[in-house]
C-alpha cells in the first residue's frame, strides 16, 4: 500500500473528508468532521509508512498481541487508538483496509443519530 492508495480508499468512503487541521505535514481524513485515520506525509516519503486508526479497545488489545506491527496510537489515545506500522511488511493490505472501515465504523457509533442517518 502506497500513500495514494490509502488516499483513495479513505476518500472513498461516504462523508469522508481529508486535510491538515494540526500542521502540513499530518494527513487527518474525517467522517462528519470526526478522526478515523491520521498519518505523517513525512513517515511514507522516508520508508518508514503508518497510520492512526481507532478501534474499539478490547478488539485493540487483541490486534497488537497478534501483529508486532500494531502498537499503541503514537500521540494518540492509548486504548482508543492504534499505530499500523505498515513499511514493517507484516501487515497486509487487505487487513489494513479492513482496520480502515472498522476505524470509520467506530467514529461512525459516536455520530449523532441525525449526523449518522445522513450517511
Amino acid at each position: 500500500m502506497n500513500i495514494e492508495q490509502l488516499r483513495e480508499y479513505c476518500l472513498s468512503k461516504k462523508g469522508t473528508s481529508e486535510g491538515f487541521p494540526f500542521d502540513e505535514n499530518v494527513l487527518v481524513f474525517k467522517v462528519l468532521g470526526k478522526m478515523f485515520v491520521l498519518t505523517g506525509l513525512d513517515s511514507w516519503e522516508k520508508g518508514e509508512a503508518a497510520v492512526n486508526l481507532k478501534a474499539d479497545p478490547e478488539y485493540s488489545e487483541e490486534l497488537r498481541a497478534e501483529y508486532s506491527s500494531i502498537r499503541p496510537g503514537y500521540h494518540m489515545s492509548k486504548k482508543h487508538w492504534n499505530t499500523l506500522y505498515i513499511d514493517e511488511g507484516e501487515l497486509e493490505t487487505k487487513l489494513v483496509l479492513e482496520l480502515i472501515n472498522h476505524s470509520y465504523d467506530m467514529v461512525i457509533k459516536t455520530l449523532p443519530k441525525k449526523l449518522r442517518e445522513q450517511l
